[in-house]
């Protein structure tokens, strides 16, 4: 990247827990190993029943699973929080900073309009944002 990408100067973002980035159409939340570990301490489960109720193959790579309409299976479909917010995957504790949402300003510009909290609150500088996007390729 030569200099620095467009979002230089900070992005702003306060998640509201609406749920809109967990629900809708469907996808991939990508775990590890460590993720998978941390999410079955969670729900005081073992790793081999947390991964054959939660967890599907994809490739060699493993996302968990989802409810038909696409939300995500922690999406409580009554408070659309997150049960499992205190050990969410990192894929899920750095939204909206993504290499998909950062690409450029027009995706920016599509992740706030489907993200109330993308866009307002905190200020995020460079050096923050960077950090999380690097966390795991999204």
């Amino acid at each position: 990247m030569a200099g620095k990408p467009w979002y230089k100067d900070g992005l702003r973002f306060e998640c509201t827990q609406c749920g809109a980035c967990c629900s809708g159409e469907p996808g991939y939340v990508w775990v590890n190993d460590d993720e998978i570990a941390a999410l079955a301490t969670h729900m005081q489960m073992t790793i081999d029943d947390f991964e054959h109720k939660f967890v599907r193959n994809v490739g060699a790579a493993k996302s968990l699973v989802e409810y038909s309409d696409g939300d995500c299976i922690f999406l409580d479909p009554d408070t659309r929080g997150c049960s499992v917010y205190e050990a969410r995957p990192i894929q899920c504790r750095t939204w909206p900073f993504w290499d998909s949402t950062l690409e450029d300003k027009a995706a920016w510009k599509e992740t706030c309009d489907v993200c109330p909290g993308s866009g307002v609150g905190k200020l995020y500088n460079f050096k923050q944002i960077e950090a999380r996007r690097k966390e795991k390729s999204v």
